[in-house]
């Protein structure tokens, strides 16, 4: 229990988002049934960080909605509430909304909606959830605004929204939209290619 923190570097502290406690048709939900926020609000931020010779202002400010990597940073009790005190670089985007399709990523971060796993085999099998093939393509909804390189400059990305690409098969966060669409939120390293 803390009553006053301040981020160092490029740290940042953020107050946990509450657990959905009951599903989108109001059954009420076990405490070990409850999903793990990875969202909150930007509670304080620390300076930033240096790359080569030059201060790289920290991407967000107090107030911001954001999305966290799933096991990301270190919890703490501050203020009275659960909070994640965790790197800039854990954090994938803004998020102002509780529907993911509408996530910003910050900087090397793209968001992609998942294409649809084959449901039947070539024979014409029908697949169960558990036996259909992970898929590793999809479509750029949005990217953030590029990667800082080893001297300190951003460097835009070669994705841009509406490509169709390939990447890493359990690269990033996984995610579901309110109209039951897959997303992921991976870094632009693990995309692969770019497809026609």
């Amino acid at each position: 229990q803390f009553k006053t923190l301040k981020p160092l570097g490029d740290r940042v502290l953020v107050k946990i988002q509450k657990a959905n406690e009951t599903t989108p048709g109001g059954i009420l939900l076990p405490v070990t049934s409850q999903t793990k926020p990875q969202g909150g609000e930007v509670v304080a931020v620390g300076s930033g960080k240096t790359i080569a010779d030059k201060k790289i202002d920290p991407c967000v400010s107090i107030g911001d909605m954001v999305v966290y990597s799933k096991y990301a940073g270190t919890e703490v009790q501050f203020d009275d509430a659960e909070h994640v005190l965790l790197k800039e670089d854990d954090l994938i985007g803004f998020l102002s909304t509780d529907d993911i399709k509408d996530l910003k990523p910050l900087n090397e971060r793209v968001l992609i909606k998942i294409a649809e796993a084959e449901d039947k085999t070539s024979g014409g099998i029908i697949l169960t959830e558990n036996a259909k093939e992970k898929p590793v393509t999809g479509t750029a909804v949005a990217v953030g605004s590029g990667a800082f390189g080893e001297d300190g400059v951003k460097k835009p990305l070669d994705i841009a929204p509406g490509n169709s690409v390939m990447y890493s098969k359990y690269a990033g966060n996984e995610f579901k939209s309110k109209d039951g669409s897959e997303y992921v939120v991976i870094r632009a390293s693990d995309i692969l290619a770019v497809l026609p």
